[in-house]
């Protein structure tokens, strides 16, 4: 069995950088780190990946990953077809260990099935990581998307409700570091890739408390998200819930949705320690 985090959505190259490698702590587990990027390069590798793509993919020696993709195989969470290796569904055990560890996943996962069957829509919840959001749980009774989405999917933070939400939540400083930093692509002719207008919109998602975005990561697609605040007052999540552009108008979202989004989010906030 093969896994693969998201398909349909652009590979994120994994950087040495992205460790930290640079920082000299004498606890730093080097080999662990290597370990970790080459698992992280097979990020949309539907068909697997040879030596020297992932070495290519990790500013690894190909010496070096030839062994690490080796000792994957020994321990079961990757296997070789031909010239390639593909990651094993024994690599799920530690996507599954942060589940039922993680307070977050844990309850998310009942309250959008709650909310779900409310307003009978798709309904996700995400957290932000570097530039992108990464799903933590979803309930999908119908789908909108063609991108498959799933826990553990990532997708750019900037075009999304929810990543709109998180965005909106950092420090000033954070947000002007975002916003230099992070090349706005446009997913769709919607898309909004200019950053003044990001950044305008960035101020009415943290004045109004919520963000509605219009076809902007997909044609046809519509999707609105709250924050979730925890019990000590820090928003530690995005709650959303997309629709069908041609089937659910704006203010119906508005309406309906978005209060029922409110109030699971707040629910859930409230079960956060």
């Amino acid at each position: 069995m093969r896994y693969s985090v998201l398909h349909n959505v652009p590979r994120v190259s994994v950087k040495l950088c992205d460790y930290r490698l640079v920082d000299p702590n004498p606890d730093f587990v080097l080999s662990l780190a290597r370990g970790l990027q080459v698992i992280e390069a097979f990020h949309g590798a539907q068909e697997g990946l040879a030596v020297s793509e992932v070495a290519q993919r990790t500013a690894l020696s190909r010496a070096a990953v030839r062994r690490l993709l080796i000792t994957l195989e020994m321990l079961g969470y990757a296997e070789r077809r031909g010239s390639s290796f593909l990651l094993t569904s024994r690599i799920l055990r530690l996507g599954f260990s942060f589940l039922t560890s993680d307070s977050l996943a844990r309850q998310a996962g009942l309250v959008l099935e709650q909310l779900s069957r409310r307003i009978h829509e798709s309904c996700s919840v995400s957290i932000l990581d570097g530039s992108q959001i990464v799903y933590v749980a979803r309930s999908a009774p119908r789908r909108v998307m063609t991108i498959d989405l799933g826990v553990g999917s990532r997708l750019p933070a900037y075009c999304t409700s929810m990543g709109r939400v998180l965005l909106a939540a950092l420090p000033e400083e954070q947000i002007e570091t975002y916003l230099r930093k992070t090349k706005l692509s446009a997913w769709t002719p919607k898309t909004v890739t200019d950053r003044r207008r990001l950044r305008r919109l960035l101020v009415g998602v943290r004045a109004h408390g919520y963000a509605l975005v219009d076809e902007e990561l997909e044609l046809g697609l519509r999707s609105i998200a709250v924050p979730v605040t925890s019990q000590s007052g820090r928003i530690v999540a995005a709650m959303n819930s997309g629709v069908s552009a041609a089937r659910v108008r704006r203010s119906t979202m508005m309406e309906q949705i978005l209060p029922a989004l409110k109030e699971h989010a707040h629910r859930l906030g409230q079960m956060l320690a």
